[in-house]
């Protein structure tokens, strides 16, 4: 059970953490910059996306060592549209949330069938991010608009 690419599966993993504490990073910087009637829900939402991050992060790592790897220094790419306007937050956030998911696809593609815990871990994770994203894109349609949301 366990005939997979374990160096291929340290990469991905990497990367992923590497993500998440660029979320971490985002997060907490778009909590700081959010201004209006509306601040202070958002601000809690946006410091538990960051906490949320830093978890996932974490997990990561954990499964890195598992392997036998070394988990990264780095972190991900950091995009912003300086704008900090609401609607820019939530939309970079949805594009970091899809990248997220894709690379927990990545992981699940390498491990399915092979590990069944890291085939657990890739699963729930992709259901975390798919979960994070509808919320978002909900918070993004106007009152009213119902249209589901396009994975």
């Amino acid at each position: 059970m366990s005939n997979f690419d374990r160096e291929k599966a340290i990469s991905v993993l990497n990367q992923i953490m590497e993500l998440e504490l660029a979320g971490v990073v985002r997060y907490t910087h778009y909590a700081l910059m959010v201004y209006g009637y509306n601040r202070i829900p958002i601000v809690g939402w946006m410091k538990k996306n960051a906490e949320e991050s830093l978890m996932h992060a974490g997990r990561a790592g954990e499964m890195v060592t598992l392997l036998g790897g070394h988990p990264s220094l780095g972190i991900g790419p950091l995009l912003e549209s300086d704008t900090h306007d609401v609607g820019d937050m939530l939309r970079e956030s949805l594009e970091h949330e899809t990248q997220a998911r894709e690379a927990y696809g990545r992981l699940l593609e390498i491990v399915a069938g092979k590990h069944i815990l890291l085939e657990e871990y890739a699963r729930e994770l992709i259901v975390d991010e798919e979960l994070h994203a509808d919320e978002v894109n909900k918070m993004l349609r106007r009152p009213g608009e119902t249209g589901a949301f396009q994975f």
